[in-house]
């Protein structure tokens, strides 16, 4: 049984045909418009020339943004101009086709569950490292969305009291100190207070703007100072918030996920140490493992087109991948 699974982002519509053993077999994409008429009629035409060449059962979408807990609707999303709007109903007719809808962080981390990176644990947390920090929480194989539909908003746990301020009108949260978009923050205040002799320093000296979380991956590779200090701090931040995320929920495994995990190699076996040494009973309890995701951009299509088509008959959630 093939479905579509539609990640919404705010700059692209990416949509996959998928098959029930999570493998894409077609793929389109297209902009995302700007007001609700445009960005509907994008969806459409995006699912309409992906069903004149497959026969599909049903849709997904996965948005960046509240979704409500029977996911019909869409609260709020930053990005995207929908604001308490019935998408799934009113997308329904427009497809004549079945809608699901499910946060972006919730498919991407259902996907590496069912076929990834997460097949076959218990209790597991996806933490993805992007613009921000999108997170899920899996409880043996059931997505657990909280009361409302919204949790888990890891990115938001403030980790620096008055610390640096964040799109969500808090100050010092997690995703502030351990995304794409704070590494770079963490490169220009140490070249503020320390300007270090690199290559990556003498540029970003003439032209700061051009300082962006992938080029300073790459000077890291590179082995510029200046970069592998700014990572060393990124790492150090991912290990403190991910000892919170254990002493809250005891996972038996995280899945690090998103843009930034292709630089894992970079980070991540210090990041481990960090999280080690900080969590609370450091040394006399199990420890989560921590993996890198292994779906990549797809995860979220690949997720999402599978929880439509588990809606269409009623099937439960919690299952163990075959």
């Amino acid at each position: 049984m093939l479905t579509i699974g539609i990640d919404v982002g705010g700059t692209s519509i990416r949509a996959s045909v998928v098959d029930g053993a999570g493998e894409v077999v077609d793929s389109a994409r297209a902009p995302t418009p700007v007001s609700v008429s445009a960005l509907e009629d994008a969806l459409h035409r995006v699912v309409r020339d992906l069903a004149e060449r497959h026969r599909v059962s049903a849709v997904g979408l996965a948005v960046a943004g509240f979704v409500t807990a029977d996911r019909r609707g869409v609260r709020f999303a930053p990005h995207l101009p929908w604001l308490d709007a019935p998408v799934a109903d009113r997308l329904a007719r427009r497809f004549a086709l079945p809608v699901t809808l499910e946060h972006d962080a919730n498919a991407a981390a259902w996907a590496e569950y069912r076929f990834g990176a997460a097949a076959g644990a218990g209790i597991t947390v996806m933490v993805a490292l992007g613009t921000g920090i999108g997170a899920a929480l899996l409880l043996d194989g059931r997505l657990f969305r909280g009361a409302h539909g919204i949790a888990p908003e890891l990115g938001h746990l403030q980790l620096v009291p008055g610390g640096r301020p964040c799109p969500c009108g808090k100050h010092g949260c997690w995703e502030r100190y351990c995304s794409g978009t704070a590494l770079v923050d963490i490169a220009v205040e140490m070249l503020a207070t320390d300007p270090a002799r690199s290559q990556l320093a003498t540029e970003a000296a003439g032209d700061p703007g051009s300082l962006t979380g992938r080029r300073i991956a790459g000077a890291a590779h590179d082995g510029d100072p200046l970069a592998l200090a700014a990572m060393a701090e990124f790492s150090r931040w991912l290990g403190l918030g991910l000892a919170i995320v254990a002493d809250v929920y005891d996972p038996e495994l995280v899945v690090i996920g998103g843009g930034v995990s292709g630089s894992a190699s970079l980070f991540l076996d210090d990041a481990r140490e960090h999280y080690a040494a900080a969590t609370t009973g450091a040394g006399h309890r199990p420890l989560a493992r921590v993996r890198t995701a292994q779906l990549g951009d797809a995860a979220g299509q690949i997720g999402v087109a599978d929880l439509a088509r588990r809606a269409l008959g009623n099937a439960p959630e919690r299952t163990r991948p075959e």
